[in-house]
């Protein structure tokens, strides 16, 4: 859409007001609402905000910044006021120079994008993101009172989940997604809906769009939609497995019917480089202290680095369709990550594989879940970090992450975790008290 089709369109739905929306470091989605009499200015990227109250942004004595709408997300709100319906438009961020900001998400991305993009190659990515739904108490507030006892696949009566997951359904049909399917996964309560592929920026604007629609509809279901990784102990978590591709003068560029596996050489570097740089990138696809106890043994997690056809215990694993459908799948995010930031660590990792023609170890299609150290050695199959801390040491001796993601995110980001980690190992958790506070 462009400007004027954009006030028209506003103009015939009679929107009452606009929120312009931005992603801090955090992939927490900010926003500020104005009347639609103010739309023409937003518009013309004349509507400024102070950069040094949004995490991650801009010091006070730098905080004038620009928010510069991007036409083409335009949505109206579908629980909106029917009389003064509300629409969005996610905006990048910009300097009063009339730069981009190095630090907005949407621009790392579209930094990798376009290097990407010189190399010939368009990316695509398709995430599978997965919650929880709880059931509030009395005044509103969220419990750890799971909302059902369903498991994979399951139906009324046993999943109550589904009336709500129709309502996501339907609310994000009418802000323009293409749904392809919605059901009830492993663990009690648990859900997923998948969305259609594409280019990677949409894909992590859709991401960024799919979280708020979720947590909208369950809080008008009187439920707590939460995409925390692990919120119960002793049973599956929440991820976020990423499908990833690339096309090159409009063809897939993983597929080649000629070659082993029928994949092509550029995708075969592209897994190398994933694997190669795994461990580094595992702070931005799994950013929380909570991220790494989803990520141990048991429960279909996937920590070992390596890569497979269709196995589901490799992190990376390459799905049996081919063709022009040819994509590979990284299991480990999960759906706390800044989708921006994530996709752009996983398409930089990709990138490097193929400029450096790093070959990927051989797959591997036994049970990974079953080995013991000495076969996954002897397979040269890794393991991802296993705490926060950990993660955040490995992302601050990459140097292809300074690069992706550029020096200001790649500093506030380690300072950011720290700082995290800290108040973590600093706390005296409900374990501490139950294991010691009787026995000594």
């Amino acid at each position: 859409m462009d400007k004027k089709e954009i006030m028209e369109l506003v103009k015939k739905e009679g929107i009452g007001f606009i929120r312009l929306q931005i992603c801090d470091i955090n992939g927490m989605v900010k926003n500020a609402e104005i009347p639609v009499d103010q739309l023409e200015k937003a518009l013309d990227g004349r509507v400024m905000f102070d950069g040094s109250s949004i995490e991650g942004f801009v010091r006070i004595d730098e905080s004038d910044m620009f928010l510069v709408p991007d036409m083409d997300t335009f949505a109206i709100l579908p629980w909106s006021d029917e009389k003064k319906p509300t629409a969005r438009l996610i905006c990048d961020v910009y300097r009063p120079n009339g730069k981009p900001y190095e630090a907005d998400p949407r621009y790392v991305l579209k930094k990798v994008l376009s290097k990407a993009k010189e190399m010939g190659y368009e990316v695509y990515a398709g995430p599978e993101p997965e919650f929880f739904l709880f059931r509030r108490d009395e005044k509103g507030r969220p419990t750890l009172d799971l909302h059902d006892k369903g498991s994979y696949f399951d139906l009324m009566p046993v999943d109550l989940g589904e009336e709500t997951r129709k309502e996501i359904v339907l609310a994000l049909e009418k802000m323009g997604f293409d749904v392809e399917m919605a059901h009830h996964e492993v663990a009690p309560a648990q859900h997923e809906i998948d969305f259609a592929y594409s280019n990677a920026l949409k894909t992590a604007d859709n991401v960024q769009t799919f979280k708020i629609v979720v947590k909208t509809i369950a809080l008008f279901k009187g439920l707590h939609a939460t995409f925390m990784p692990k919120p119960v102990e002793g049973i599956n978590g929440s991820g976020m497995h990423t499908h990833q591709s690339l096309s090159k003068d409009g063809k897939n560029a993983f597929y080649d019917p000629q070659s082993q596996y029928q994949l092509s050489s550029v995708a075969l570097n592209y897994i190398g480089g994933l694997l190669t740089h795994a461990r580094e990138i595992t702070l931005v696809t799994n950013p929380i202290v909570n991220s790494y106890k989803r990520l141990i043994p048991g429960y279909e997690a996937p920590v070992n680095i390596g890569w497979s056809i269709g196995n589901r215990t490799a992190l990376v694993r390459v799905p049996a369709i081919r063709g022009e459908a040819t994509r590979l799948e990284y299991r480990c995010p999960d759906p706390t990550a800044n989708p921006y930031f994530a996709l752009a660590a996983m398409i930089g990792a990709g990138l490097d594989g193929i400029e450096k023609d790093t070959e990927p170890p051989n797959p591997v299609e036994e049970n990974i879940f079953q080995m013991n150290e000495e076969e996954k050695e002897s397979k040269g199959i890794g393991q991802l970090p296993g705490t926060l801390q950990e993660a955040t040491y490995e992302f601050e001796h990459s140097s292809l992450m300074k690069e992706v993601l550029g020096e200001s995110v790649f500093e506030k980001l380690i300072k950011t975790k720290k700082g995290e980690w800290h108040r973590f190992s600093s706390s005296v958790t409900d374990w501490e008290r139950r294991e010691y506070l009787e026995l000594y």
